[in-house]
């Protein structure tokens, strides 16, 4: 697929090679229960010195969270390696992610790699993504593009909604695979079933410019407001642009400024001069109704979107994603 440069176009192409989405643990709080704080740690450090490795797991977290002390990250540590010399999972995971990021702990990567794969052991799909990225980064262990690609297969048919969008990465890049956008697309729409906002406004891509699909712009603007309404900056952006070109959602120059203006301060510049270029053309009445819109909407919690499966929340990703500028088919 060749592209070229332009001013006025939709998304940019993928730029996710050797930045990929990675799996994340959830909030470290703790689950409600209806016993106190206290009780319910006790019950759990009971059970933790039997050798329940759940307990231990759980413990771990209780103690991580809200702003532990020194003691507390050294007990919870402690607590964590004991579940995993049991190989529970998730604790292997939790584990080898704070060693990724150097969360807790000093950053070693070859520690990550060790506890991702203790849990791959049993199918754990956000360890194999994330031990997918350090296989495509070669951290911790050599690179090699073929088993991140091998490990990123794994993650998305174990139902993994970040595996899934970065295995599309690979099929739409043609890395370690023959090039195929069909595939990309089946991927990305498993990942978008999901929620991943990032897979909703890439997906949008596709249906935008008619690629492996016909030609949508009503699915893509419905794609990109789904991602918008999540506060994902890049699908903001998007979606201004939509409103100014009237492309699968009437021509609205208030509300093209609105969203614009909503990206730019959550960090994505990308519309800054389409902002501009609007508000030229735009009528003093028009300019406060969008301001208006802003300040409702920055006043407003941004809906929670239900946690993809199993249970982590991917990484907002470090990439540059799909913005509307510059790039055109």
């Amino acid at each position: 697929m060749n592209s070229r440069h332009h001013w006025f176009s939709f998304f940019t192409l993928f730029s996710f090679l050797f930045a990929t989405l990675a799996a994340i643990p959830p909030t470290l709080a703790a689950p409600q229960s209806p016993q106190t704080p206290a009780a319910a740690t006790s019950n759990l450090q009971a059970l933790a010195e039997r050798g329940d490795s759940g307990a231990q797991f759980r413990l771990a977290k209780v103690l991580l969270a809200h702003s532990p002390s020194p003691d507390d990250v050294q007990a919870a540590l402690k607590w964590l390696r004991a579940s995993v010399a049991q190989n529970n999972p998730n604790a292997a995971f939790y584990l080898g992610y704070f060693y990724e990021h150097g969360k807790f702990v000093p950053q070693d990567y070859k520690l990550a790699f060790q506890n991702y794969e203790i849990a791959t052991r049993v199918h754990y799909p956000p360890a194999e993504n994330n031990l997918a990225s350090l296989y495509q980064h070669g951290w911790g262990v050599p690179e090699n593009i073929g088993e991140a690609y091998e490990w990123y297969l794994a993650a998305a048919q174990h139902g993994d909604p970040v595996g899934q969008i970065n295995l599309a990465t690979f099929y739409y890049l043609g890395i370690a695979t023959p090039r195929d956008y069909k595939e990309a697309v089946r991927w990305l729409r498993l990942s978008a079933d999901s929620r991943l906002p990032e897979a909703e406004n890439c997906l949008a891509y596709f249906y935008f410019y008619g690629i492996a699909v016909p030609r949508d712009y009503t699915e893509a603007a419905r794609l990109v407001r789904l991602a918008a309404q999540t506060g994902f900056p890049g699908a903001e952006t998007n979606l201004g642009y939509l409103y100014e070109i009237g492309k699968g959602v009437p021509l609205d120059y208030v509300a093209s400024y609105s969203w614009y203006s909503r990206a730019i301060a959550a960090g994505d510049s990308a519309g800054t001069g389409q902002r501009k270029q609007l508000a030229r053309i735009m009528t003093r009445k028009q300019l406060d109704e969008a301001n208006a819109l802003v300040t409702t909407a920055s006043a407003t919690p941004t809906p929670t979107v239900p946690a993809p499966p199993p249970m982590l929340q991917p990484a907002i990703p470090a990439i540059n994603g799909f913005s509307l500028l510059n790039t055109q088919h």
